[in-house]
Parts: structure tokens; C-alpha cells; sequence
């Protein structure tokens, strides 16, 4: 068989893989490429090759890893919308999309994100691919000795943006006080907590050394997937009746303004160092200021996948060396790039899965639609929480699952006291701008874990 149709069938085959898993709520897909990579590395230790050996081979390992980044990037739409359990890079879809479930048009809501998410393929490959081995090099060159003061500016906007809200409960003066600021101190509580857990994680893991690359996935699902689970079984309301459409109130204009915000905030993301895609969406809502509710959505949509696609499309652009999100320091594990032929690949492979991806949307989502009427939801989201947990056993072990309960102790704060669980993102964001602006080690020192 040649190669043209081993990519092909790889990107395929991983598309329509990463379909079911962005179904199921709470369930990221950098969790099952963790132990995709595992399979693979053991595969290839094995004295002698056995069936599944063709695995190993980065044309069929690559397309099929881009093609799963692509799907879930945009059908993990649907439980965010659907079943209310989104990824941190989908928070702000979560208000006005639940707003569309709850008036019986969640299926609207779910289109309107994935047209936005075909919107941001199409802003990837006919934009971005074009011009990357072109600009991004210079400008990689130019911006690298600013990272670290760009990124604690990020991190001022998000702690202040959190502002004081409330304050109308109570008789007392400090009643009313402690109201209006419980929002702001725990977002605060929780940036500090997270990012001291970040910095033990990235200094002084526990996790073993064979499955070093996974040390922080723990944490994540922990910070921001158990909680919504768990959210979901306690507190979950009915969800009236849904019906279906076969139109979308969308124009061009819209779509062409959701691209602007969307890929503003998303291609921000992809390229700065550990920004993610809910802060760059976060900062491209403030910037652009669109108020109209289905440019939001799908604004939104634009972004979360520039953001995931985009940074795992960067570690192949030729002469940038860029590594970007958990997807590219994966096959960064098992691959390095090193032509413009692979470049090539990795275009075509996200136009070919954005497609199929797109087409698979709406089925899925009426699927998903029944299951909601058959089956109360509560019991898909204790699913998705055993699913989680029995990944996190098996690629972490005992010791995996004791560092995902005590991130999820500080996930769940957000949730209880209303304050934006963006704030989980200080386990990255406090360490690494820490160590880029040259005292993280003084800090690791004090803290005894050098």
C-alpha cells in the first residue's frame, strides 16, 4: 500500500476514534494519547514484531494522532453544550450554550460552535499553513526574550478580571463585604494552591519515571474534569424537551466576525507558551467586545480549535522548532519533524479530519439528543467519571490517582464559590513564568524540592 493512502486511512481512522471519546463528557483526548504513546513504546521494545507493529510507524502514528487533535477539537463540542462537561479551553462556551439547551435548542447551539470550528480549519490550513514557515520563524526570533513578562501580564489581567461581584447578602457591613469578595479571594486561593502544586509536579513528581510525560494529567483531570462530573451527578437539572433544525440563524458576516475574535484569542494561545485556549479566548472576548450571543458561540468554536490545531501544527512548521501543547510533546516523545514534506502531511491530514469531523457532527449530536431523552444524564456523567478515574489507575497508578484527588479538592472551589475555574490554569502558569523570568529555583529552594 502506499503511502498516500496509509495516511489517509490513519487521519481516518483517528478521526472517527477521537469521535466517540469526544462524546463522553469529562474525558480529554491527550488523556488516550498518553496511552496511545505508552502502546507505542512498549511496541516497539518488543524483541520481535508482532501484529500490531505497522503502529509504530510515524506515518501511520502521526496522521491518525493529528486526526484524533482535529475530531475532538471539534465534536467535544457536543458535551459541552449537550451535557454541560467542557474542557478548560470551552468554559466560555458553557453560559450562553446552556442557555440554548435550557430554551430547547441545544442542538442549535452545538451546530453554531461546530461551524465556527470548520470556520477556524479552514482560517488553520488556507491562512496560517501558508504564511507560517514564512513569518513564524522571525517572529519566534524576535519575541522569545519577552515571553516572561507577556505572560505575567496575562496572569495580572486574569486575577483582576476576576472582579468583586455580589455583595447582597447579609446585614453587616462585613457580611455584605465577604459576599462581593468570596468570588475574587478564592480565585486568588485558588491560582496560589494550583501553581504550588504545579510546582511540586514539576519539580519533585511522584509519578514514575516511565510515564514522565504524563506527570501533570493527573492534576488536570483533577482541576477540571472530575469537578464538572461530579457537578453534573449532584446538581444536574432536567433538561426540557429538544428539538432540531435544519438551518442556523448565521449569516457570513457573523461567521467572518467569529473568526476575527476567535482566531485572535486561539492563534494567541497556540503560540504563546502555556496560555491555553480559555485564556486566549478569554483575552479575544474582552478585546473584541462581541456581544451578540451566536458570534460569542462561535467565536469560541474558532478558537478551540485554532488553538489545539494550531499548536500541534506548529511543531512541524520547517525551520520554527516550536513545541506547543500537550498533543505535539507527545509525538515530540515518539517523532521529530524534519522536512517540509511532513508539514505537507500535517496540512492535509487537519483539512481532511476537519471535514470529516464536521460531517459527523450533526449525527452525533441527535444521537447524543436521544441518549439525553432516554437515559438521565447524571448517569452518562458517572460514566464519564469511572472512565476517567480507571485512565488515570492505569497510566498513573495509586499515586496518580491521590495527586487527582487533591487537585480535584482544589477544582472543586471554583465551582462551590463562583469564581472562574481559569484559576486552575496557576499549575502552569505560576511555575513556568516563574522560571522563565529566572527565580523559579529560588522559589523550588525555599519550598525544599531541589
Amino acid at each position: 500500500m502506499s503511502t498516500f493512502w496509509i495516511v489517509l486511512l490513519s487521519v481516518v481512522a483517528g478521526t472517527v476514534l477521537s469521535a466517540g471519546i469526544a462524546c463522553l463528557p469529562g474525558l480529554h483526548i491527550y488523556n488516550v494519547m498518553g496511552a496511545l504513546v505508552l502502546g507505542i513504546l512498549w511496541l516497539d521494545a518488543l524483541p520481535e514484531p508482532c501484529f500490531w507493529s505497522f503502529l509504530t510507524r510515524p506515518e501511520v502514528y502521526v496522521p491518525a494522532m493529528t486526526g484524533m487533535v482535529v475530531a475532538w477539537s471539534m465534536l467535544n463540542t457536543i458535551p459541552s453544550v449537550l451535557l454541560g462537561t467542557p474542557d478548560e479551553s470551552a468554559l466560555f462556551t458553557v453560559l450562553p450554550g446552556q442557555k440554548y439547551l435550557m430554551n430547547g435548542r441545544g442542538y442549535e447551539g452545538t451546530m453554531i460552535t461546530a461551524v465556527g470550528s470548520l470556520a477556524g480549519a479552514f482560517f488553520v490550513v488556507c491562512v496560517l499553513a501558508p504564511f507560517a514557515p514564512k513569518y513564524l520563524p522571525v517572529s519566534q526570533e524576535v519575541l522569545k526574550g519577552h515571553m516572561h513578562w507577556v505572560l505575567w501580564i496575562i496572569i495580572t489581567f486574569i486575577l483582576m478580571s476576576e472582579w468583586p461581584k455580589g455583595g447582597n447578602r447579609g446585614r453587616a457591613g462585613w457580611a455584605k463585604f465577604f459576599d462581593a469578595w468570596k468570588g475574587l479571594l478564592v480565585g486568588i486561593a485558588t491560582f496560589v494552591l494550583s501553581g504550588v502544586m504545579g510546582f511540586i509536579l514539576l519539580n519533585r513528581s511522584p509519578v514514575g519515571h516511565e510515564v514522565a510525560f504524563q506527570n501533570i494529567m493527573p492534576a488536570f483531570v483533577g482541576l477540571f474534569a472530575v469537578p464538572w462530573c461530579l457537578q453534573n451527578i449532584i446538581s444536574a437539572a432536567d433538561v426540557p424537551p429538544q428539538r432540531t433544525t435544519d438551518s442556523l440563524d448565521i449569516d457570513g458576516d457573523i461567521i467572518l466576525r467569529s473568526v476575527w475574535s476567535g482566531g485572535l484569542g486561539g492563534g494567541f494561545a497556540a503560540y504563546m507558551p502555556i496560555v491555553t485556549g480559555g485564556v486566549g479566548g478569554l483575552l479575544a472576548g474582552h478585546a473584541c467586545a462581541q456581544r451578540d450571543e451566536r458570534i460569542f458561540i462561535m467565536g469560541q468554536g474558532v478558537s478551540k480549535f485554532v488553538y489545539y490545531v494550531g499548536a500541534f501544527m506548529l511543531l512541524f512548521v520547517p525551520g520554527l522548532n516550536l513545541t506547543r501543547g500537550g498533543g505535539a510533546w507527545m509525538v515530540k516523545t515518539l517523532y521529530t519533524p524534519s522536512s517540509t514534506a511532513d508539514y505537507l502531511m500535517i496540512v492535509g491530514s487537519i483539512a481532511v479530519s476537519g471535514a470529516v469531523s464536521f460531517l459527523m457532527v450533526s449525527p452525533l449530536a441527535r444521537l447524543t439528543l436521544k441518549l439525553i431523552d432516554r437515559f438521565d444524564y447524571r448517569h452518562v456523567s458517572s460514566f464519564a467519571l469511572a472512565v476517567i478515574v480507571a485512565m488515570v489507575f492505569a497510566i498513573t497508578g495509586w499515586i496518580g490517582l491521590f495527586i487527582a484527588a487533591v487537585a480535584t479538592g482544589i477544582g472543586l472551589l471554583p465551582v462551590l464559590f463562583g469564581s472562574r475555574r481559569l484559576n486552575c490554569l496557576g499549575i502552569l502558569l505560576l511555575p513556568i513564568a516563574c522560571n522563565m523570568s529566572g527565580f523559579g529555583d529560588a522559589i523550588v529552594g525555599w519550598m525544599g524540592l531541589n
